[in-house]
């Protein structure tokens, strides 16, 4: 990562990025890479096309994208602050494109974007998971434990207050406060 990178998200010495990746902020002509990164995860719930422009817009300051050396994304973080928690990041969608997953990119990008947004005053972290998200758990659990903070575990929107149905609970993971990154 080079310095300008480095001072563009905010990124700590100990984020280590696969070779020829680096961390961006993302762009709105970046909405349309990242909606198909989140189509072929598979696990996600996919958004419009339209929703990932405007996330790229709106919440660029509050996410993160992991660029190839050709300047394209291969995995993306979104998030925003929430309004009745200023102290909240609140992380939406985490996906890393197939070729690039098994190499800790989903880690660094989460530890890349808390870096950055640390000087906001940020503290903690909310997301939520289903309980047969496996790998999701996993990031979150183990990014608590590297920054350690406890976690918390609530369902936050019960299976059934999903109007399509089939819909499994999603579980929030409240992680905070952080340890101090001075």
């Amino acid at each position: 990562m080079t310095a300008a990178q480095a001072d563009r998200v905010g990124a700590r010495s100990e984020i280590d990025l696969p070779e020829g990746l680096s961390l961006d902020t993302p762009r709105v002509e970046d909405g349309a890479a990242i909606w198909r990164i989140a189509r072929d995860s598979k696990t996600l719930d996919l958004n419009s096309s339209y929703s990932y422009l405007l996330w790229c817009r709106d919440f660029a300051a509050t996410s993160v994208v992991a660029r190839d050396a050709e300047g394209g994304p291969v995995g993306f973080i979104t998030g925003y602050i929430r309004p009745d928690r200023p102290e909240t990041l609140v992380v939406w969608q985490v996906a890393v494109d197939q070729a690039w997953r098994g190499r800790g990119l989903a880690a660094t990008l989460l530890d890349g974007l808390t870096a950055r947004v640390a000087a906001t005053g940020i503290r903690g972290v909310e997301t939520t998971i289903t309980p047969d998200n496996t790998a999701s758990n996993r990031l979150f659990t183990s990014f608590a434990e590297r920054h350690g903070a406890p976690v918390e575990h609530e369902v936050l929107f019960d299976g059934g207050l999903f109007p399509d149905g089939g819909h499994e609970p999603e579980v929030l993971y409240r992680i905070g406060p952080l340890a101090d990154r001075g």
